[in-house]
């Protein structure tokens, strides 16, 4: 089922996640319908925080080269990363990624992460897995896993550039409710 993704600067986004306990029936339709939502909003990752749900889950889709058409990228089902309670247990390296976020649509800015990063976490049947990923996927990992202590990556920018971000929201906040009231 798909899910409505809650936008900045709703106060949930800034909420920190609790650990999963059960991995259970409710924990697979939760998985499920994350990955439903993140698929139909275009997404390569999403928190559970970010409909709503204040446990510590999130999945990762990146996109590949569709091998039928090498202009269009998909998602690959068995590419799908599921992740209960998460940890990075080893980071290195520095990578500045053009970021974007279903909670924060259409905005894209330039953040610091680590480069390599490996991640401990349980997947959706309670077994524990660890994983190295680099670059763009190490990114992804680093950036769901920040909604799930309540952070939003525009937190990662510089003074100038939160201040100006927080102007032009609050101007584009404004036109979006102007626009539904007519």
């Amino acid at each position: 089922m798909i899910k409505q993704i809650l936008t900045y600067p709703n106060p949930i986004l800034r909420k920190k996640s609790q650990d999963v306990i059960n991995f259970d029936n409710e924990l697979h339709t939760l998985l499920n319908n994350m990955n439903e939502t993140m698929d139909y909003a275009g997404g390569v990752g999403l928190a559970a925080v970010q409909i709503g749900t204040l446990l510590n889950v999130l999945v990762i889709n990146i996109p590949v080269e569709n091998p039928d058409n090498s202009e269009e990228e998909i998602q690959l089902k068995e590419n799908l990363i599921e992740a209960i309670n998460p940890k990075i247990t080893h980071k290195d390296g520095e990578i500045v990624f053009t970021e974007g976020c279903l909670s924060i649509p259409n905005i894209h800015e330039d953040v610091t992460r680590a480069m390599n990063i490996t991640v401990e976490y349980y997947n959706r049947n309670g077994k524990l897995c660890t994983t190295e990923a680099n670059e763009f996927l190490a990114v992804a990992w680093q950036h769901e896993m920040e909604h799930l202590s309540g952070h939003v990556f525009i937190d990662n920018l510089s003074f100038m550039k939160r201040k100006k971000f927080e102007k032009d929201w609050k101007k584009k906040l404004k036109e979006s409710k102007r626009n539904r009231d007519l």
